[in-house]
């Protein structure tokens, strides 16, 4: 199984009846997942559809933010010196880990900003490559993606092929 099957959870609340109207009643922001794709394709990013990816992006954006403080405090923390030079190599791997974790998290806070930017552009939803609507399954697997399933397909088979 690849990493894009596991992006795209099934729609399976699109016939559950208590699902398919609750979202009339409520605000994006306060939508859950299940009712966010219970929804009918045609209200496919609407107003309260955008705004639960906004408030989705907003808080993984500020879940990340207060990761790299702690990890700002943890290495002030760790600078004390250690005699033992085995101990000293485990946390300068500590570090380094901890490190590498936060550049991939400065990394997907780029495409967070960006994808917040197609939010306000009204690009949100829709492939990059093809204009086709990305689905709500895979952009709440990951609310940063920019192409379709089959667009990204391509993208990774064509990689494999060619190389980078």
């Amino acid at each position: 199984m690849n990493n894009l099957e596991l992006d795209t959870p099934k729609q399976t609340h699109a016939s559950d009846p208590k699902l398919a109207n609750a979202w009339k009643a409520k605000a994006g922001r306060d939508l859950t997942e299940a009712e966010v794709l219970a929804m009918p394709e045609a209200e496919y990013m609407n107003d309260k559809q955008l705004d639960f990816f906004r408030v989705t992006l907003q808080r993984l954006k500020d879940d990340l933010l207060n990761n790299a403080g702690e990890t700002t405090e943890h290495l002030r923390e760790d600078t004390s010196i250690v005699p033992d030079p085995a101990d000293r190599a485990t946390i300068e791997e500590e570090h380094a880990l901890e490190l590498r974790t936060r550049d991939r998290e400065r990394k997907l806070l780029k495409k967070i900003s960006q994808s917040l930017g197609r939010i306000e552009s009204g690009d949100y939803g829709f492939c990059d490559e093809t204009g086709e609507p990305i689905g709500l399954g895979r952009l709440i697997a990951r609310p940063t993606a920019t192409l379709s399933l089959e667009a990204q397909q391509r993208r990774e088979l064509k990689q494999k092929m060619f190389g980078d």
